[in-house]
């Protein structure tokens, strides 16, 4: 009676893409910071500001990724009881109330 959800998986290309493009875009500031004609205090404040957002994009990524699995298991436990009350439920039962 009920569907068990299967788990959405990245293919190993889509990840191995992914990362690819993460380190060539980061390997790419980081040379245009490198060969920037720039003091140095000027091109470590970039390298600094690159990194802090860097940190920040993966943070910002976990925490979606962690109130989205929230809202899926509130989701699955709602759908149990709901489940559950339908299972107890005998429609040709008669009631005591009437």
């Amino acid at each position: 009676m009920s569907e068990t959800q299967v788990k959405q998986q990245n293919t190993a290309a889509f990840y191995g893409q992914s990362v690819a493009s993460f380190a060539v875009a980061l390997g790419a500031v980081g040379l245009g910071i490198l060969y920037l004609d720039a003091d140095v205090w000027v091109r470590g404040f970039l390298a600094i500001a690159v990194l802090y957002l860097t940190t920040s994009a993966f943070t910002l990524a976990k925490v979606i990724r962690d109130r989205q699995e929230a809202g899926q298991i509130v989701s699955r436990v709602d759908q149990a009881r709901l489940e559950k009350l339908l299972a107890e439920h005998d429609p040709f039962q008669k009631s005591s109330k009437l």
